[in-house]
């Protein structure tokens, strides 16, 4: 029960706070976040086939779990360090840093407790540089899609 409540929670206070990012940055960031939600829901897929993590329960709480971590937190977490940092890349990492760090260690550990999910293959470290590198990738796809608005104003 607590698992399940942890996830919808955290799925609610993520939804809240978007309701505090301009209309405007929530546009202009949607696609990046879009694609980083598609990135992330691969590697749940290959954390399913080489068991990254384990959620208690069958393939269904797995799928609740981690849809509800990547449509709410990582969604619009997302959205707010892009719309806090875009165009300042030292501050943008930094950003980035922060919250992977706190997401791989001091979160992790307090979830792992909740029984919210548990590492099995996959050790902090791992967590950590595999949403890293999202976020070097995710912000080259920002980039372009900022120059092909250049390109073509008034398109997308």
């Amino acid at each position: 029960m607590i698992p399940n409540i942890t996830r919808i929670v955290s799925l609610i206070i993520s939804w809240i706070s978007a309701i505090f990012l301009p209309k405007s940055a929530f546009r202009k960031y949607l696609p990046v976040s879009i694609f980083c939600s598609l990135l992330v829901i691969c590697g749940c897929f290959l954390s399913y086939r080489y068991k990254w993590w384990r959620v208690k329960g069958g393939i269904k709480e797995l799928i609740f779990h981690d849809l509800s971590f990547i449509f709410g937190p990582f969604f619009v977490g997302t959205i707010w360090i892009f719309h806090l940092s875009f165009g300042k890349f030292k501050r943008y990492i930094l950003l980035n840093l922060i919250s992977n760090l706190s997401f791989s260690y001091p979160l992790t550990y307090v979830f792992e407790k909740l029984n919210v999910y548990k590492l099995v293959n996959f050790k902090r470290i791992h967590l950590f540089l595999y949403y890293y590198v999202f976020a070097f990738i995710i912000y080259g796809y920002q980039l372009l899609i900022e120059r092909s608005r250049k390109w073509f104003p008034g398109k997308l």
